[in-house]
């Protein structure tokens, strides 16, 4: 019994996985570094101290919990900046994501909480989402903010 021939085009791959021509995701472009030291108005060296001690406040998360990233801390497409996510689950002692390529920003990163979220991307738009993140990098929510 012959089977239809499924293969996709590239094209269709993308749009699939969330990437195409109209959301464009250009992930091999870096920005030059010139550019981000203007936008972020201070040397590379305070800049660099700055999140390090950022990254180093600690909070006490609970489940029921509405957290947002820290600013300049996002190392995920979701949530986006300025958008809530519900603690699910504080996982004490943290798992350590098992990212096997040690220049990836995963690579052992401790992933102490289990964030819910409402999906924002086609398909699935509005459905709620977990994922296990390193708690470090988020704050208690406090509303809307004006914040990047």
């Amino acid at each position: 019994m012959s089977h239809p021939d499924r293969s996709l085009s590239s094209r269709e791959l993308l749009k699939r996985i969330g990437l195409n021509e109209a959301s464009a995701n250009n992930l091999l472009k870096d920005k030059p570094l010139d550019e981000l030291l203007h936008e972020l108005d201070g040397d590379l060296g305070t800049v660099l101290l700055e999140r390090y001690a950022a990254l180093n406040i600690n909070h006490a998360f609970q489940p029921d919990e509405l957290v947002c990233w820290k600013p300049g801390l996002r190392n995920r497409r979701a949530p986006t900046y300025g958008t809530p996510a519900v603690v699910l689950e504080v996982l004490d002692p943290p798992i350590h994501d098992g990212e096997q390529e040690s220049g990836s920003t995963y690579f052992r990163a401790p992933l102490g909480l289990v964030i819910g979220l409402l999906w924002n991307r086609d398909p699935h738009c509005g459905d709620f989402v977990a994922f296990h993140v390193d708690g470090r990098r988020f704050e208690p929510w406090r509303g809307l903010s004006t914040r990047p």
